[in-house]
Parts: C-alpha cells; structure tokens; sequence
C-alpha cells in the first residue's frame, strides 16, 4: 500500500490518508488481519507529521476498516468483508457508501468531471426554468409554503401519465406517485417490498446507489452480468434456482453505467420468470427522455401487474427540482403513498409546480429535441476518439450520456485514474458500480464531458499506457455521480 500526500490539493492530509485506505481496503487487495504500518513509519513515508495520521487511524477504527490492538499495532479489520459477505446493515457502512455519493458535490478544483452523471450546466434550459420559476412565484403563492398532496401535484401526474402513454404504459393519474428525484422512488419501493434477510437481484454493473441502500436496509444483494442486450438471462435463471429474490432491479433504456437497451427477447423472458418465480420488476426508466425513437418497455409488455416503473425529470430537466415518479398498481400506489407519508410527509409542490409549468408550456419538448441532438453528437464523437486511442467499448452507444470503456491491455483502474488525474480529469472506477465493489477494468465516460481537450489528452496518454508498467501513485480519487 501506497499513500501519495497532495499538498497543494484543499482536502486535508486526514481526509487523503482515509480515503486511500478505504479504497485499498476495499479493492481486496489488503487481506483481513494484515498488520497496517506504524503511525511513526507512515507519517514518514508520506513526508508528514504524525497527527493527521493519528486522526486518520482513529477515523478508519471508528468506521471499522481497521482495528487497534493494545500494544501491537493496527490490522485491517475482517467485519467489514463479514458485512460484505451477509449483506448486513450498519451505520458505518452507510456512511462508507455515503462518502462515495457525496464526492460529486464537494470535489475541490476545477478537474474535469468526466465520469459525471449530471450534463452540463450550459446544456440545460437555465432560462426556461428561471422563467417557470418567476411565473409559479407570481400566481401560485400557496406553493411557496404549503404541503404537496401524498401523490403529488393532480395536474402534473395527468401530465407525466401523457408522458409515459406513447411508451404503450397504460396508467391512469391515479397510478402515479411523485417522488423526490428517483432516488426516494427507489428508497420507498424498497421500504415498501423488502426487509432484512430478503434477496433483491441488481444488475453488475448497476446503479451504485441502489446497492449501498440495500445494503442499509440488510438485503441480500445478487448481481446479474450486465450484456449488451440487458441482464444476462442464463446467469439469471441459475441464480433463480439458488435464491428467491423478492424483486428484480432492471435499468431498460440507456442502462447507466454501460449505455445499453434491453432486447425485447431478453424484455419477454424477463417477464415470463418473473411469472415463473413470483418476482417483481422493478423497471428504472430514468433516462427515458433522452430517447427519440421508443423501444420495448417492460412496464408496458405486462402493463403494470408485476412491473413497477420509476421516472423522472431529474437528469435532464434539472437535479434541484428532483421531480420523479412511480408507476405501478393502484394498491402499490396507494401502499407508498402511505410509506411517503410516514418518512417524509410530501414532496415539494414549489418544485411540482416549476416542472408542471415547463410541460405546458411546450418548455420542456423544445428543450428535450435540442439536448437530444447534442448528446448525439457527442456520442458519436466520444466513440471516434476513444477507438481512434485504442480504446475498446463495451457496446456501441446507442443513447443516453454514457460510454463503457476501457483500455484493452489496462487491468488496473489504478494506473487508469493516475493517469486521468495527470490531465486535470477525474474518473470513476468501474468498481463504484459493481454490487460489492469487485475491480473492474472498465470506466464510465459521460460523453457530454468528453470533447474537452484535458479528456482528449487523457483518452490519447491512457491508450498509450505501457501494459508492464508499475502503477503510479493517484493524488486524487475518483468521482461519480
């Protein structure tokens, strides 16, 4: 294990050493019960003072990546990989998967974001919702300080049911929840239909979000092999005869992070084992917007009676509005109305009402086709330059924001991120986006990023990288979002 100290970066030396060792920890290189240099033979091998790497032990103990004993030293902790193993909740872990999220919004510099998952603040319609957002403060003053409904804003769930009808869904405004962003969606569907002890399948790559939740929640989490076609059914079925998972998590369209769609054979069989096994789907169609020509969506081949659907506006609209939804059965509906309720009362009807405002106004289509061309386009030249470099990828990107790719003679996502970080880029390691953290070769490109000349030169000096060369030390760490 190697800590390289960046003095000149704004994150203190602490926080550095912590996150170095979680990592290190984590990529299962360091093996339980492995004894962890002297507080006195680090601070020299990093050319430091002995105090920030006092607090940062004392931290890693408190978090439970490392233990102390007395008159002996510190060793790397084995509950955290027991924790791993039985899926089991614990607040540390929460924290230790929060920390990951959390990067994206406090990541100091000016570095490229190039594994991000937002699009860029000068792709979005910033005048469209200023303009929303002054009309809604002049005519809907109850908005401004009232509760949302348990279902959200009537008029805007009529509007998302418009939205969702050309997909072949055939839900009533009754049918829908408004949510916080996907992300309460997904928190509510798994207060709703799993408890500690139950198996969810996700699939690997996944949603990193969803695996730290389950995790929180002590749900047995199985990953499915993610193909350029969707989940991999054989591997699926194998797994169905040794586990019983009460639900199964199935990103459709533009899948985040490999930017594929789900085949409509792989769509039928999905459907037909969920039948089969008395499973539910849970169908995340978050990036469903960036779609022009519509495909086969699960929710509609069984029109609601074992899918539940979750979209949203979230990633393209805007990430502060944090306008999502539900879809499913009225007496699922219903039943997470009520789990709203209980954990957060309601949603926020200033923002229902800004979002309802860009719909009717014909805001939000005009903005979809533009966003939909330049994301085209910069697909098409993400994948020109990155085969130009050598790169391979995993699927050609058909939609969506993203490209799943690596570099062909590159085993080491370590020596990927050095070399990023030497650009002024920040990446994030395919393992942010495997069930438990397994090493990962592949990175996630958002190609809205990626026509920038610091992602160029980091596409050309990655493709360039010497398959036998010992890893260079990473000054900083990865981000995603």
């Amino acid at each position: 294990m190697k800590i390289a100290i960046n003095r000149e970066s704004s994150v203190p030396m602490t926080e550095q050493i912590v996150s170095a060792m979680e990592q290190w920890i984590r990529s299962r290189e360091a093996h339980a019960g492995a004894k962890l240099p002297s507080i006195r033979r680090l601070a020299e091998e990093c050319g430091i003072s002995r105090f920030p790497v006092i607090e940062a032990y004392d931290r890693l103990v408190s978090l439970g990546y490392i233990e102390s004993r007395h008159g002996s030293g510190f060793y790397v902790s084995g509950r955290i990989a027991k924790l791993e193993r039985c899926g089991a909740s614990d607040p540390r872990r929460a924290e230790e998967e929060s920390n990951y999220i959390l990067q994206q919004f406090n990541h100091p510099g000016d570095t490229l974001k190039l594994g991000s998952g937002f699009i860029p603040e000068a792709w979005r319609d910033m005048d469209g919702i200023a303009q929303a957002v002054r009309h809604v403060a002049r005519t809907d003053h109850g908005s401004l300080i009232d509760y949302a409904t348990p279902l959200g804003n009537a008029a805007l769930r009529e509007h998302l049911q418009a939205r969702i009808a050309p997909l072949g869904i055939r839900a009533d405004a009754s049918q829908i929840l408004i949510t916080s962003g996907a992300s309460q969606a997904v928190d509510l569907i798994v207060r709703y239909m799993l408890r500690a002890g139950d198996t969810m399948f996700v699939e690997d790559p996944g949603y990193y979000n969803l695996f730290g939740l389950l995790k929180l929640h002590g749900v047995n989490v199985v990953g499915i092999p993610r193909t350029a076609s969707g989940p991999d059914i054989e591997v699926l079925q194998a797994e169905l005869q040794r586990h019983r998972p009460r639900a199964v998590f199935v990103n459709t369209v533009f899948h985040n992070p490999t930017g594929t769609v789900v085949a409509p054979s792989v769509a039928f069989r999905l459907l037909q084992l969920a039948h089969e096994y008395d499973f539910t789907i849970v169908e995340d169609d978050i990036y469903a917007d960036f779609q022009a020509d519509t495909t086969d969506r699960l929710a509609a081949l069984d029109q609601l009676e074992r899918v539940v659907y979750i979209g949203g506006l979230s990633k393209t609209l805007s990430s502060s509005l944090r306008i999502g939804f539900i879809a499913a059965s009225r007496k699922i509906v219903k039943d997470l109305g009520d789990v709203k309720m209980l954990t957060s009362i309601s949603g926020s009807p200033f923002a229902e009402a800004v979002a309802l405002t860009m719909l009717e106004r014909g805001a939000y289509r005009k903005f979809l086709e533009r966003l939909r061309r330049r994301m085209t386009d910069a697909l098409g030249a993400t994948t020109s330059t990155l085969e130009a470099h050598g790169w391979q990828l995993f699927a050609p990107p058909v939609g969506g924001k993203f490209v799943w790719a690596r570099v062909p003679h590159i085993d080491d996502p370590q020596r990927l991120m050095a070399c990023a970080s030497e650009s002024g880029v920040i990446i994030a390691p395919g393992s942010y986006f495997r069930p438990h953290g397994e090493p990962s070769p592949w990175i996630r490109i958002n190609a809205a990023y990626a026509q920038d000349r610091r992602a160029h030169a980091f596409f050309e000096r990655a493709g360039q990288l010497d398959a036998e060369a010992p890893t260079p030390p990473v000054r900083e760490r990865a981000l995603i979002a």
